[in-house]
């Protein structure tokens, strides 16, 4: 009896200190693979953070109120919804980088379609996920650069990843958006129309690490974030020296396939997908110009009011 009170009391200990962290579109984005392996490896534990499960978010600004709402007030969300939450007087800092790469997002169409780059696009049907989102800023800035106009082609919100294929399979679309996996899993009956990374380069910040201003000032959150950072680190460093068992881990925690995702990080490592904390302002200054062109926002960025970057290790902390 003595021992089980003492098992019980043990568990309960373990389960007041375990927390939680949001990622935006965990469990079907692969910004979370980090934290899948940082979890399954125990470099959480290692640094003195118990991280035991991830608050999802659908992206945007709701990511951004998790993170804000979490016992534990950090999250990696999108760069465009943490910029505008800032403007608007959100009490957020940056607090390290996420992803500086746009590679994975690219426009289908089926598997024999005469459209075979953005110029083959004029007068068609091309769909993207929502208003204001990022594959609308990259349809547009892509359309700019190639020397087109908005005007030139319909454009169609069509929905999440999912439906974007599902409009391309059936012909609602001509062309629609897609990622991984779902460009992995299908890639025997489609065909890429075009990259943006081949027309805008790939240098665009997708997400950063966020947290709120009064945790980052408390002793406790500064030692939390401090850890939390390495840790996440440790996972990213890990994905690239061992792919494969990265790959099974995160499918695990995905509830996903072994192989497709391995096919998958081969694709995602050949871009760099995943950084190790620093801020790559080229990158973040790219994703501004596309919230310009969406109207989002006007005037300057100043990022050095936006950033705290003392919770990470001095190799990535911006140099002055």
């Amino acid at each position: 009896m003595r021992a089980l009170l003492a098992g019980l009391l043990l568990f309960f200990c373990v389960s007041a200190n375990a927390e939680e962290v949001t990622v935006t579109h965990w469990g079907s984005a692969f910004y979370g693979a980090p934290y899948a392996v940082a979890m399954a490896k125990g470099f959480f534990k290692q640094q003195g953070v118990d991280i035991t499960g991830i608050l999802s978010g659908i992206g945007g600004g709701t990511s951004v109120r998790n993170t804000l709402a979490g016992g534990l007030p950090f999250g990696e969300v999108a760069l465009a919804a943490t910029v505008e939450a800032i403007r608007h007087g959100e009490p957020i800092v940056l607090i390290c980088g996420g992803t500086d790469s746009i590679g994975d997002i690219g426009w289908i169409a089926k598997k024999g379609s005469p459209l075979r780059s953005i110029k083959d696009l004029v007068g068609k049907r091309v769909g993207y996920t929502a208003p204001g989102s990022v594959t609308n800023m990259l349809i547009l800035m892509s359309l700019k650069a190639s020397g087109m106009k908005a005007s030139d082609v319909h454009l169609v919100p069509a929905g999440d990843i999912g439906a974007n294929l599902s409009a391309v399979l059936n012909g609602a679309i001509d062309t629609g958006m897609t990622g991984e996996p779902v460009w992995s899993e299908n890639e025997d009956k489609l065909q890429i129309v075009f990259w943006p990374k081949d027309i805008l380069g790939d240098n665009m910040t997708q997400n950063v690490c966020i947290t709120t201003k009064a945790y980052a000032d408390s002793p406790e959150g500064a030692r939390k974030l401090r850890a939390i950072l390495a840790a996440r680190r440790e996972g990213v460093k890990y994905i690239y020296a061992h792919p494969d068992e990265a790959a099974d881990i995160t499918a695990e925690a995905y509830h996903g396939d072994k192989m497709l995702y391995r096919r998958v990080f081969k694709h995602m490592i050949a871009l760099h997908y995943w950084s190790e904390g620093g801020f790559d302002f080229a990158g973040m200054n790219h994703m501004v110009e596309g919230l310009r062109i969406l109207n989002q926002i006007s005037g300057p960025v100043d990022w050095k009011t936006m950033i705290d970057a003392r919770f990470l290790p001095d190799d990535l902390r911006p140099k002055q």
